[in-house]
């Protein structure tokens, strides 16, 4: 199996404001803002560090093998395909064997600024935060020091780490939705 490896760090408890003139202020390349939805299944049998995402934004759909395997920049290797159809896959999996532990809500906002991506994130009961990907170690780590922050100011956590750190434990939380869809009334 061929696995991605990807290169990310996150910023806690940012400014979004802030961090948004700063990206407009350094040209970077605004490429959309969307609630992105998520089901997240375990292997079967189960396997610590590693699950099945199936997510989309409504512009784009990715079914994805995520695997951890080190706390490190470096640290999350993933296989992934692009689905034409979120709630279809859905089925195929359940089809397959596989009932989603949790469906998830978060709304996401995307720049591009020399080939990383730079994601400023929100989620219901934690602070936002600041997502960098890119292609290598190095191009991460330039792209923090150009947004004003050091390496010492960023985290590999991944998500339910971060929830860990408020004090959530994500895998106990089956229905996450943002407070917009939950007055709403719209459903997964």
């Amino acid at each position: 199996m061929l696995l991605h490896t990807e290169y990310e760090v996150r910023i806690l408890e940012i400014n979004r404001d802030e961090i948004i003139k700063k990206l407009e202020s350094l040209k970077a390349i605004f490429q959309w803002d969307a609630i992105q939805k998520r089901y997240v299944y375990d292997f079967i049998p189960r396997v610590d560090g590693k699950w099945i995402r199936l997510r989309t934004n409504g512009i784009k759909s990715t079914l994805t093998i995520k695997n951890l395997v080190s706390s490190e920049i470096d640290g999350t290797q993933e296989l992934e395909i692009e689905v034409d159809n979120f709630e279809r896959c859905n089925l195929i999996l359940k089809e397959l064997g596989y009932e989603h532990k949790g469906y998830q809500e978060n709304r996401r906002r995307q720049y591009l600024l020399n080939g990383v991506e730079i994601d400023i994130d929100s989620w219901p009961m934690i602070p936002d935060y600041l997502e960098i990907e890119g292609p290598s170690e190095e191009a991460v780590f330039n792209t923090l020091e150009v947004l004003g922050f050091s390496k010492e100011d960023s985290t590999t956590r991944d998500v339910e780490g971060i929830f860990l750190d408020y004090g959530y434990k994500l895998d106990e939380i089956y229905n996450l939705k943002l407070e917009e869809n939950r007055k709403e009334g719209l459903e997964e």
